[in-house]
């Protein structure tokens, strides 16, 4: 008997601690349609719960939908279950899988990828004929989980109250999850974990990742028995690790096998598989092993600490992939690992220092990711406002938008943000947005087949081995034909890239058409119009982008001195993004397939390496300028404004001033600050902004910086005032002022008030300080020696001859005895010049 009381023939249960808990979810999804379990590694959570759930009295005309992040696991869970119950895979329980699929009409539970169970909610919101859906391993908060549960809630709200949904997860809050179920009942399971010692191994200084968990394996080896999981970051640590194991080899009796999502899914499953009688095994894994599998006979995990997450920067429209520290709920994950089957061991190659410092969940991917894929999602399932759906992490709304530009570039979405005709065919293919347009359009130009291939190229692992340091596409198309063993060649990815290109070609009409290689740069910037690329002139392998950015390949790359590319992969770091595949095309190519998109301009503007004005033709594609040629003669009434914009950015040193000038314009400057109105504000930025009522006049012909030079500027400037202002001004705001010598002194206007300076001695005999603007303003008087050294500063000469002078005359009388220091200023006779003393009496 099942657990939940359903029958099969052959049954064959192990006790697991999930068990124990079973009476107690039934019961709660008898009562109430949603509810969220928390169950620890290796509770049994995934093979128990969905055969628990087959004999309720909801579920008798229904199946059970369970979700799972990854291929491997959705069939190795149903494989399980299907041992379990003594039957082969396909009868009571089967899988869905891309490429991959066992099902029949007998089959009451189907695990599946979430990608293709959005597919199907798409295809029938109603999911009829479903009794539950569960999400497994939910805390993975994969882009495609968070859609499913969120279109799942609203379609229990709106079209299925009877729908069952349970989510159930190993490390993930439940809290959250539950209040947006609802208020879901939240039940946990205590699990099964065996005793793990953890080692901890810091890496020493300059020490790479590759190098310490190679040594950290050969050192678990020599201490521990039993097989060894290691997690590492990606395929190319794991590849470096391999070496590095094989030279010198491990002793005989080890089996290395690698294990992350770009192997075949024969390589995966002979990863997961127990280590024959006798053997031991090291695995070398990603991220991929965390959850869900349990690899038979690992009591020993080597934890790098260290794993790699796609962020995608919606500035530059650009994803990269990141080696970041683990989370701690991930560091647990893989810890439990050594714990499933027996009492094991952790080495972690990091401090216990660093430890304290991890952050404890990795964020969800809907916060980092493209969200295109996404924002077609909503278009199809109706949603315009993603506000209207329920959502844990609410899509960021600068990625958000940003995928909703790219689509409506690719005419998937209007104006409105409906999904047009060719998004919705689009939406049906299953492929990245990009991808799909690119393969509906270019099966409209009589390239299907070659545009499925290169979808299906893109969609897999590279088929080079290793990632060969080669960027062109067409290698890897003309890869496809080739029937002989080439060993560059991973074969296993060969096999699912054919196998996916075939598929897509069945689900697209028209005949199969040119496979050629050579129309894969059109083909590609159909997919990718933001990513077109073209090299600058003179540098090969330096290249800018329709999109803005600049982008970079190795200056030996066979592609580096193509004028146009087309750009597949790159990443979205540094100042240059680099380029990983591509393929050639030509400008002819560019400017048949985009002719909608290109734009004529007629450009006049102010060059700042030049300064100068400078009038272009140019046919222009996105952010590239595919034509560039002078335009003569230039249009007069677009110089003149470009002209002023670059004495703008010049500043007004960039005009001829002379001393003469400058001088008028503080004077009319100081009237504008003590008058106001109507005197003219003569201040930088005003004169700047107003360039067109002043200046603009003066400018025929200029159209560069050395042509300023010849304007009359003087005219230019004074004619800002009329006749009878200018006569104002001379009164006003004299240039000079006569004192009593007969001497013109010039007044400083360049301070904060007029400045008079002068030798004190040519002012005896004035009573008054002197004063413009009509008596309103009295000048600040710089009262010098006979050297021209200031001893006195005051606005009221008056106050100084009666007080401040009998002190300043005993100075100035012992440095300068040959000249006249009379006791009464105000009666002594000015002087220019030394004066003898009158004779003693």
């Amino acid at each position: 008997m099942l657990p939940g009381g359903a029958m099969t023939s052959q049954p064959s249960f192990s006790p697991l601690p999930i068990d124990g808990i079973l009476p107690d979810l039934t019961a709660t999804l008898d009562r109430t349609a949603a509810a969220v379990l928390q169950a620890p590694p290796g509770a049994g959570k995934t093979t128990r719960v969905p055969l628990a759930l087959l004999d309720r009295p909801w579920a008798a005309d229904g199946r059970i939908v369970m979700l799972e992040p990854r291929r491997l696991a959705a069939r190795t869970a149903a494989r399980r279950m299907a041992e379990m119950l003594g039957e082969a895979v396909g009868e009571t329980v089967g899988y869905r899988v891309r490429l991959d699929s066992r099902i029949s009409a007998r089959t009451r539970v189907e695990v599946v990828t979430e990608g293709l169970f959005l597919r199907r909610l798409q295809a029938d919101p109603t999911l009829e004929g479903v009794a539950a859906v569960l999400f497994d391993e939910f805390h993975e908060r994969s882009l495609d989980a968070d859609l499913s549960l969120a279109f799942c809630l609203q379609s229990q709200a709106l079209l299925r109250p009877d729908l069952r949904l349970l989510v159930m997860s190993a490390t993930l809050d439940g809290g959250p999850v539950a209040e947006l179920l609802g208020g879901a009942p939240v039940l946990t399971s205590e699990g099964r974990a065996y005793a793990v010692e953890t080692r901890w191994i810091e890496p020493a200084a300059g020490d790479r990742t590759e190098e310490a968990a190679a040594r950290a394996v050969r050192r678990a080896l020599a201490e521990e028995s039993g097989s060894v999981l290691v997690f590492l970051p990606g395929g190319g640590e794991i590849r470096r690790v391999e070496r590095l194991l094989s030279d010198p080899p491990l002793r005989d009796g080890i089996l290395l096998t690698p294990l992350y999502g770009d192997l075949s899914l024969d390589a995966q499953d002979a990863a997961i598989r127990p280590a024959p009688a006798g053997r031991r095994k090291v695995v070398l894994a990603t991220s991929i092993a965390e959850t869900s599998l349990t690899i038979e006979g690992i009591r020993v995990v080597v934890d790098a600490g260290l794993s790699r997450i796609g962020r995608f920067d919606p500035r530059s429209g650009m994803g990269r992939l990141e080696t970041v520290r683990v989370s701690r709920a991930s560091a647990d994950q893989r810890r439990g690992r050594a714990g499933r089957l027996e009492p094991g061991v952790c080495y972690r190659l990091w401090s216990e220092a660093a430890d304290r410092a991890l952050i404890p969940f990795t964020p969800a991917e809907i916060l980092r990711a493209d969200l295109a894929p996404l924002a077609l999602e909503l278009a199809q399932w109706g949603i315009t406002d993603a506000a209207e759906l329920p959502w844990l992490d609410r899509p960021p709304e600068a990625a958000l938008a940003q995928a909703r530009d790219l689509l409506r570039q690719l005419g998937a979405l209007d104006d409105g943000l409906r999904i047009t005709p060719h998004g919705r065919r689009m939406a049906e293919l299953g492929l990245h947005p990009r991808l799909a347009h690119m393969v509906i359009a270019g099966a409209g130009r009589g390239y299907k087949r070659l545009a499925c291939r290169i979808a299906a190229v893109l969609g897999e692992r590279d088929l080079l081995r290793g990632g060969a340091r080669d960027a062109d596409l067409r290698l890897r198309l003309d890869l496809l034909e080739e029937r002989r063993g080439d060993p560059r060649v991973d074969r296993g990815g060969l096999h699912q890239v054919r196998e996916q290109a075939r598929q897509l070609e069945r689900q697209i009409d028209g005949p199969a058409g040119d496979t050629g290689s050579d129309a894969a740069g059109t083909l590609l910037a159909l997919a990718y119009p933001d990513r077109v690329a073209q090299r600058r002139p003179g540098a090969p392998g330096q290249f800018r982008l329709s999109g803005g950015r600049g982008a970079a390949l190795d200056p030996t790359d066979p592609l580096a001195t193509a004028d146009f590319l087309a750009v597949a992969d790159l990443d979205g770091q540094g100042r240059d993004a680099r380029i990983f595949l591509a393929a050639p095309l030509t400008q002819a190519d560019l400017e048949e397939d985009f002719a909608d998109a290109l734009r004529r301009e007629e450009v006049v503007a102010w060059d700042s390496r030049e300064q100068a004005v400078l009038a272009r033709r140019r046919r222009r594609l996105f952010g590239l300028v595919l034509k560039d040629e002078p335009l003569v003669p230039p249009p007069a009434d677009r110089v003149l404004p470009a002209l002023l914009e670059g004495i703008r950015e010049m500043g007004l040193s960039c005009l001829p001033w002379t001393k003469e000038l400058e001088a008028w314009r503080l004077r009319v400057g100081f009237l504008r600050r003590t008058l106001g109105e109507p005197w003219p504000d003569m201040g930088d930025a005003a004169l700047l902004d107003g360039l067109e009522d002043w200046l603009a006049p003066w400018l025929s012909g200029v159209t560069r910086r050395g042509h300023l030079d010849r304007i009359d500027l003087h005219g230019a400037v004074t004619g800002m005032l009329d006749w009878q202002a200018k006569q104002e001004l001379d009164r006003l705001a004299p240039t000079h002022v006569t004192v009593p010598t007969g001497s013109r002194i010039p007044i400083d206007y360049a301070a904060a008030e007029p400045v008079l300076a002068v030798r004190l001695q040519e002012l005896f005999g004035e009573a008054e300080t002197p004063r413009i603007a009509g008596g309103r303003v009295p000048l600040l008087l710089h009262l010098l020696s006979p050297a021209h050294r200031p001893v006195q500063v005051t606005r009221d000469l008056a106050s100084f001859w009666a007080n401040a002078y009998r002190e300043v005359k005993k100075d100035l009388a012992g440095r300068y005895p040959r000249h006249y220091w009379p006791d009464d200023p105000l009666q002594a006779e000015p002087t220019a010049r030394a004066k003898r003393r009158p004779p003693a009496s």
